[in-house]
């Protein structure tokens, strides 16, 4: 039994705390601070997003996630600062991740670049009394975790001018392992196992009541594959987003964001695999819902999502 506890431990909770590939779900598009701490007050006004993440819906135990995130220009537009926090839950497996970011803006001709740093927490633990048990006594193995922190580095830039942006950023610095001698995870930090991402886009001016938005992600590391991520985005009238992303051969998405009014903003995405997944799951749903206090109306980047 001991053995089938520890086979179940590998698969439920993070064995490797390494970057993980939140660039590849639609939470990067709605919120970019999921990826780079230097776009932190890059909106031009203070704003609190909340959002609600569920993937692969009709598998059990199948991942959610819930976000909070807040960020805002300071000192001028010189300094942003961030602030996110967010749940995972996969199995009986939680972690809550406190994330804080820095950017500190420096003009570049006629466009702004942007340093950022973050840094944060990560609480993790696994409840194994919310697993059924099938052998009478079993059920003595099945004791909860303790919580584990581990600590969270990021380091990103960005550079923005007129309707063109680039990012670059390391969303996770350190990397951890978990050592079943000790009952603890250690540090096991190896550039090799860094994620380097690259995000960038132009929006281009259609017409007075039409903007077209095309942006790719591309993400490399030395001992992985490449992944990327297109994305192709229609702005109406100012008010409406609208738009589509392919995802490494092996997902679709859509987006659809509502501009209530100059402070209030909705979206929803739809992420739809072609993979083996797509047998068992009917897709994967995230909302949001967006307040900027614009006290600017104009934003520093054009990625305004």
């Amino acid at each position: 039994m001991k053995r089938i506890i520890r086979i179940l431990f590998c698969l439920l909770i993070p064995f490797n705390i390494y970057g993980q590939l939140t660039p590849f779900t639609n939470q990067y598009v709605l919120n970019p601070l999921t990826i780079n701490p230097a776009f932190a007050g890059n909106r031009g006004a203070l704003n609190i997003a909340a959002f609600y993440r569920k993937q692969w819906v009709g598998i059990a135990g199948a991942p959610e996630t819930t976000t909070l995130a807040v960020d805002a220009p300071m000192l001028d537009d010189k300094l942003g600062l961030g602030l996110i926090i967010m749940s995972d839950k996969i199995g009986v497996t939680n972690a809550t991740q406190l994330n804080t970011n820095y950017a500190y803006k420096i003009s570049a001709g006629d466009g702004v670049l942007s340093l950022g740093l973050g840094a944060g927490m990560v609480f993790t633990h696994t409840a194994w009394s919310d697993l059924i048990v099938l052998d009478p006594g079993d059920e003595y193995y099945l004791v909860d975790s303790r919580v584990f922190v581990v600590p969270n580095f990021s380091f990103g830039t960005y550079y923005s001018v007129h309707n063109f942006f680039v990012g670059f950023s390391i969303p996770k610095l350190l990397g951890y392992k978990f050592n079943f001698d000790k009952n603890k995870y250690v540090l096991k930090n190896d550039p090799g196992e860094y994620y380097f991402l690259i995000n960038t886009g132009y929006l281009f001016d259609i017409s007075p009541k039409l903007r077209f938005l095309p942006s790719a992600l591309v993400a490399f590391s030395p001992n992985d594959k490449l992944l990327y991520d297109l994305n192709a985005h229609f702005n109406l009238v100012n008010r409406i987003w609208i738009g589509a992303s392919y995802r490494n051969n092996r997902s679709i998405g859509a987006l659809l964001q509502f501009q209530v009014n100059n402070q209030l903003k909705f979206g929803y995405t739809y992420d739809f695999d072609f993979g083996n997944l797509r047998t068992y799951s009917s897709g994967t749903h995230e909302v949001m819902i967006r307040y900027e206090f614009r006290y600017r109306v104009e934003a520093v980047s054009p990625l305004n999502f």
